[in-house]
């Protein structure tokens, strides 16, 4: 049995109106007995049999466990049981079965419930959450790992892991650390493409790429990053970095680098970063001399770019935009998981006034809704490494941007949460930026638009959705391998990588995916040459960033990257 009105599983993830309301009201929050839970109760209450046959079968089985006749296994995919005691050892084996057939009854139990989608998709993920932090793997006292550690360190990392466990939970995110601080250091080991920033204002910092050709192409590049996180990762590290791939393709690259806000700036809004990407695009403008401009833009600064892209239709100025390309961006939120059950106007209200109080919403609170949205890989696989084995997380670039947080200022955190709720981008005229109304349809610029099939953040299905509500002349709809990261961060060379291609043509994306084929390796040499097919003809290089208007101001990667 499922849910009623359920949603695929794919689509099971969380849009930014999610994150952003959970990041302010604080996770437990979510964890609290509500009306779901009672009617959960309710259902159950009028299935006794249903219930008690699937009582009895777990409480024969762990009969059989405890007698040693137990035959469950974890799935091939399961990482929490690799180790060899959990098959040798007796007791090990007998704790983990026993975990394994209690969770899977839990979870069939919430089936058998039938309950409507949205207290389904909230039990959902209390469940779940319940469930992976009681497996016998995160146990000090019935984990090989931490007795295996205990031995070969004669007692050293137990030591080590309660200081780890006190310094993580002394200060938020109070969730074990993924990366140390000093794994990686910004402009050497990340974010280290050559540039220069070559504008800066008070919300802002544009950096432009030195070339690496002796011909770029006439249209440049102008890159719009998230606003809850910090420009680098489309600059990752060399050899990973969208940027230096671009470049050496000669691509002409322009980047905006947002301030790390404080609550001195909590009027910034969604007009206000509006008007500082038309800023950055006049800039990118007048150094190049150009009057088209690719615009590219990821997750929520894809949110804001499309809706600038709209304005600039709505007052005769699409032609200034050669494309448009959202990287894991949801304009259309129905239909997405536990956002759409969770998240109401009075649970929006509330969270608004938090982060109103504070003038901004913290980057801390936000990292910590990311890792209880996939506990077992961002918080219990941790929790083992940094305590029960008292070792220090291996350092990882993609894991050091995302512990690198920055700030949300209280009046876009209002902006972009009321949206996200309203789901106001789907309705032609639904939402306003700078004073005209937003009608993606309309848009008659080309666009590109990618999305990662196992993103938990901005589902593909969403991504595809939101595609169609594009009016562009040609569109074209790329699904990478991975989440919402990897698949961004997605260089040529891994053998693993694939991606379908196509316009967004069909209605439902289950069907688009059955209509289109996999290839091999990465997005990235199609989207280069995309960005070639609405180009001129090449011209020389210039020989530094900027120009005499605007001259360089500081090293790449500037300074607001800096600022925490």
């Amino acid at each position: 049995m499922v849910a009623k009105d359920a949603p695929t599983p794919d689509e099971l993830a969380a849009p930014l109106d999610l994150l952003l309301t959970g990041s302010a009201l604080g996770i437990g929050r979510r964890m609290l007995p509500n009306t779901s839970w009672t009617r959960l109760a309710l259902e159950l209450a009028r299935r006794p049999r249903v219930v008690a046959d699937r009582l009895g079968g777990l409480g024969t089985e762990l009969v059989d466990i405890a007698r040693g006749r137990g035959d469950r296994a974890p799935a091939k995919a399961d990482k929490r049981f690799t180790d060899a005691a959990w098959r040798t050892n007796p007791l090990f084996r007998r704790a983990m079965q026993s975990y394994l057939a209690t969770d899977e009854t839990v979870h069939a139990l919430l089936a058998d419930a039938e309950l409507d989608w949205r207290d389904a998709e909230w039990m959902r993920f209390v469940i779940d959450n319940i469930t992976e932090g009681l497996a016998p793997s995160n146990n000090p006292l019935l984990s090989p790992l931490a007795w295996k550690a205990l031995v070969d360190t004669g007692g050293a990392s137990a030591v080590r892991g309660v200081r780890h466990f006190l310094d993580d939970f002394s200060t938020p995110p109070r969730v074990p650390s993924m990366v140390t601080p000093d794994a990686f250091t910004v402009g050497e080991t990340v974010a280290a493409t050559p540039g220069a920033v070559v504008a800066r204002t008070e919300m802002f910092e544009l950096i432009e790429y030195a070339p690496q050709t002796e011909r770029v192409h006439p249209t440049p590049l102008l890159m719009v990053p998230p606003v809850i996180n910090k420009f680098y990762i489309t600059d990752i590290a060399p050899g990973r970095s969208m940027i230096e791939y671009l470049v050496r393709q000669g691509q002409r690259v322009f980047t905006l680098s947002w301030r790390n806000p404080t609550a001195e700036h909590r009027d910034w809004d969604l007009d206000g970063y509006g008007r500082a990407i038309l800023d950055a695009l006049e800039v990118v403008e007048r150094i190049t001399g150009s009057d088209r401009t690719h615009l590219l833009a990821s997750c929520s600064g894809g949110i804001i770019a499309a809706m600038v892209a709209a304005h600039l239709a709505a007052i005769d100025q699409a032609e200034r935009l050669a494309g448009l390309t959202l990287l894991v961006t949801v304009l259309d939120q129905s239909r997405a998981g536990l956002a759409a059950a969770a998240v109401d106007e009075d649970t929006a209200k509330i969270a608004i006034g938090l982060s109103a109080r504070t003038g901004y919403l913290d980057g801390r609170a936000l990292a910590e809704v990311f890792a209880w949205l996939r506990p077992t890989d961002l918080v219990w696989r941790y929790w083992v490494n940094n305590y029960l084995q008292g070792r220090t997380p291996e350092p990882f670039d993609v894991l050091f941007w995302n512990a690198d947080t920055t700030r949300l200022p209280a009046a876009l955190h209002r902006d972009l949460v009321l949206m996200g709720v309203r789901n106001s981008l789907v309705a032609p005229d639904g939402a306003a930026m700078l004073g005209t109304p937003v009608n993606l349809s309309a848009l008659p610029t080309d666009t590109y638009v990618v999305a990662g099939v196992a993103d938990h953040i901005s589902p593909w299905q969403a991504c595809y959705r939101s595609a169609r509500l594009l009016g562009s002349k040609e569109q074209r709809f790329v699904l990478s391998t991975s989440g919402h990261i990897a698949a961004l961060v997605n260089p040529p060379g891994n053998p693993k990588a694939s991606y379908r291609i196509g316009p967004a043509d069909r209605v439902e994306p289950n069907d688009w995916l059955a209509a289109t084929a996999p290839e091999p390796g990465s997005w990235w040499p199609d989207y280069a040459r995309w960005l070639a097919e609405h180009d001129g003809t090449d011209i020389d290089a210039p020989a530094q960033p900027g120009s005499a208007e605007f001259p360089p101001l500081a090293p790449a990667p500037g300074s607001y990257v800096h600022e925490h």
